[in-house]
């Protein structure tokens, strides 16, 4: 494992994103399978990776609770973890008191103290190593900056107290809001977690957010930097290309060595749910092997083929709000191999239907397309595919 520095640290260039664990029979709504995810922890660890990645809302809150009994056999001083405040499924109600919404709902109102100290014990730790006010965003922005409320503030307070030791933001927002949130509070923020891969390089104009965190003289944490898989299942065409010049490299070894390639990147998380995921990983960062510039150029060519593709990460936010229960990123998958040429003769699995994956029975209430952090207009993608 090779090391960057960040924020003052000497932090692993793979960590452990902690959002998709392996479950129980592997049905992503279930329990996580704290035995298999065990495993998976004990090998990062032991293959030097420091850096631990969790939110408030993964695996339906589990994951804090798991990743704080995973990582307590280890010295504390000896892993990094990074946890983040769900402002941006939250609103105001007025007295301090902030209500859970989207995703979220059904949530007990809370406070801005009593989210992160009840954070802090799931954890079980004392502090925080990083912490993030999570997707700060063009809908948040008004949240994370009300006076009154005191998010940031709030959190400068508990850094001077030890509680978090560097504070950051994560988004999924454009550049300029980004970057105006940023000149707001020059000097406060010490990293930013973005979403970035040789796909939304361009797709989503990852490359000017990069810039703009530079100039403040930032590092960024990556996060989907396989997107959620889908770059570590290309077309046969497109993999054609990239196994032509490295024929032993996986399609996500590619996407990782792409970000090798970016400077500005401290941390590239990565959500792994299989051990032979986190084998895999781990040797790619055994030391920096950074694209050139004729894997670059091929990469790009992959990347422009896709960009007719839905960007869907599989992050599940949608699932959680959708009064249908509907399998969203499922049904996405399968809309985007129709529309490439592919065959899907039914929404379930060979003969039998699952109505969980039937886009028809979408009702348009747009829950979806409102958390959804790569803004995809969710309910129009439903109405074409049950037309197709």
């Amino acid at each position: 494992m090779y090391y960057n520095e960040m924020a003052g640290e000497r932090v692993s260039a793979l960590g452990m994103g902690n959002m998709r664990l392996p479950t129980i029979g592997g049905d992503p709504n279930a329990k996580i399978d704290w035995e298999k995810a065990q495993e998976i922890i004990d090998y990062a660890y032991a293959h030097g990776i420091n850096y631990y990645d969790t939110a408030f809302r993964y695996h339906g809150g589990e994951s804090e609770t798991f990743i704080g009994e995973a990582l307590k056999k280890y010295p504390r001083d000896t892993w990094f973890l990074a946890d983040k405040f769900p402002g941006h499924m939250m609103k105001r109600k007025g007295n301090g008191v902030l209500e859970f919404t989207a995703a979220l709902t059904g949530i007990p109102d809370s406070t801005v103290p009593e989210v992160f100290e009840g954070q802090l014990r799931k954890c079980q730790v004392d502090y925080f190593d990083f912490y993030l006010l999570h997707n700060m965003n063009e809908g948040s922005y008004d949240l994370y900056t009300d006076e009154d409320l005191g998010v940031v503030k709030y959190l400068q307070e508990q850094k001077a107290l030890g509680k978090i030791r560097h504070l950051g933001f994560s988004s999924h927002g454009h550049a300029e809001v980004i970057d105006q949130f940023l000149t707001k509070y020059e000097g406060v923020f010490e990293f930013v977690q973005i979403q970035l891969n040789y796909l939304d390089w361009k797709l989503q104009d990852a490359a000017k957010k990069v810039e703009v965190i530079a100039k403040h003289g930032l590092k960024v944490v990556v996060m989907e930097g396989i997107r959620g898989g889908r770059l570590a299942a290309l077309p046969a065409e497109q993999m054609a290309k990239l196994t032509a010049l490295r024929p032993d490299d996986s399609a996500a070894r590619w996407a990782l060595r792409f970000l090798q390639s970016v400077p500005e990147v401290g941390v590239t998380l990565s959500g792994m749910t299989a051990i032979e995921q986190i084998i895999d990983n781990v040797a790619t960062y055994e030391k920096a092997n950074p694209v050139n510039d004729e894997e670059r150029a091929v990469l790009a060519s992959v990347a422009d083929s896709m960009l007719s593709w839905v960007p869907c990460t599989a992050c599940r936010y949608c699932t959680e709000g959708c009064p249908m229960e509907l399998e969203i990123p499922s049904i996405i998958a399968r809309y985007n191999e129709k529309k490439n040429g592919g065959t899907v003769n039914t929404f379930g699995d060979g003969n039998t239907y699952n109505e969980a994956l039937d886009p028809a029975r979408c009702i348009g209430c747009g829950a979806c397309a409102a958390i959804c952090p790569q803004s995809i207009q969710i309910p129009d993608i439903m109405s074409e595919f049950a037309a197709m």
